[in-house]
């Protein structure tokens, strides 16, 4: 009898049920909670359910999933996925396949829209600003900042390479709040313009020919690539895939990108953030993340909107400041949020194509703020 006690026991010791803490149990509630978000709200369910899975397993005592390898043992599995993240491989990949999903149309026949996606920038600096007051350290806030850009591929590339051990907190903040977009801007949209400057009806795009889709991915890389190099792996892929996709003649390696390797990358990318959410996320420091993350979002809505309205002051062809808040890189959600309050106020006004523009600069200038970041911290 003692024996079959003692073996029961053994048993016993090798069960997570024996070293679970509660910093285990409010993370596992935690996970809980990011995958009830991602199914039943369906807040950004593509990345939330990957990364609350993660989030799961990654604090079930002994599972030992991100284990290192010693000597002749292989490590864990997440051990080797999480490199795609680590080792830069994973976001520049997601952009391969955002630019070949992107039209840049839009932003090439309004060129001016360009500084409406430059102004939404400024929700990055200005809450770098307010972590760096807060008590966070330069690289922190700079990681932190990045959430205002409404880019997630982004926020990881510079987390992972400023300040790695937030990139749970600052990847979910990033993602949850690019799913509340239509929550978080339109109060504020309405808030910054008058009910004329919402009803403002602006001209239709001119026809953007092929040659100039063509050039555009090309032009900016090489740029953008000269301005920012530490950036251009991220620069470059969304540009390639922006090239296939105007070429149309390499019809399969586009639907390649689209489809089958950007779902691959993101099962990845957000298993390998869940995986490092263990229990150091229960921490002062996230729910400072939390709201800073919001606030950047706030920042960076309002900026584009106020330029907007400021270019109006010196340009004959008016534009409608709703599509300033468009400028953060949520694409294409935030353009059909300007649409959307611009409908509401008028049901013939057709934004969607023009915060398009914006959207899009959106992208191109939240890797270049990244990169200008990364360049002076690193």
């Amino acid at each position: 009898m003692s024996n079959i006690i003692e073996n029961l026991y053994g048993f016993l010791k090798t069960t997570g049920f024996v070293y679970i803490t509660w910093e285990n149990g409010v993370m596992l509630v935690i996970a809980m909670v990011l995958l009830y978000l991602a199914i039943v709200k369906q807040f950004e369910p593509l990345l939330l359910i990957p990364i609350g899975f993660g989030a799961l397993i990654a604090n079930i005592p002994l599972a030992n999933l991100m284990a290192a390898p010693h000597g002749n043992e292989i490590g864990g599995l997440f051990w080797y996925i999480y490199h795609g993240v680590k080792l830069e491989i994973f976001p520049p990949l997601i952009f391969l396949g955002v630019g070949a999903m992107t039209d840049f149309g839009p932003l090439i026949a309004a060129p001016r829209t360009l500084l409406l996606g430059a102004a939404a920038q400024f929700g990055i600096f200005a809450t770098l600003i307010g972590a760096t007051l807060l008590g966070f350290s330069s690289k922190e806030a700079a990681s932190i900042g990045i959430i205002g850009g409404a880019d997630g591929p982004t926020a990881i590339f510079t987390t992972v390479k400023l300040a790695p051990h937030l990139l749970g907190p600052i990847a979910v903040a990033a993602y949850s709040y690019m799913a509340l977009v239509p929550l978080i801007q339109p109060p504020i949209m309405r808030l910054l313009t008058t009910k004329k400057e919402r009803l403002i009806i602006m001209k239709e795009l001119r026809p953007v020919s092929k040659r100039e889709k063509i050039l555009f991915p090309i032009l900016v890389t090489i740029f953008c690539s000269m301005l920012v190099p530490v950036a251009a792996s991220l620069i470059a892929m969304l540009m390639f895939g922006n090239l296939i996709r105007e070429v149309g003649i390499v019809e399969r390696i586009v639907k390649t990108a689209q489809n089958e390797l950007i779902n691959i990358i993101t099962i990845f990318l957000g298993l390998s953030v869940g995986i490092t959410m263990d229990k150091t996320f229960i921490d002062l420091k996230t729910l400072g993340i939390i709201v800073l993350g919001v606030l950047a979002f706030a920042f960076a809505t309002a900026a584009g909107v106020l330029l907007a309205r400021f270019m109006n002051l010196f340009t004959k062809d008016k534009v409608n400041p709703l599509i300033g808040s468009a400028g953060v890189s949520a694409v294409p959600m935030a353009a059909r949020v300007s649409h959307t309050v611009g409908q509401e106020e008028n049901p013939q006004n057709y934004l969607l194509m023009h915060a398009m523009g914006p959207n899009v600069a959106g992208v191109i200038g939240t890797a270049i703020a990244a990169g200008v970041l990364i360049s002076i911290l690193k």
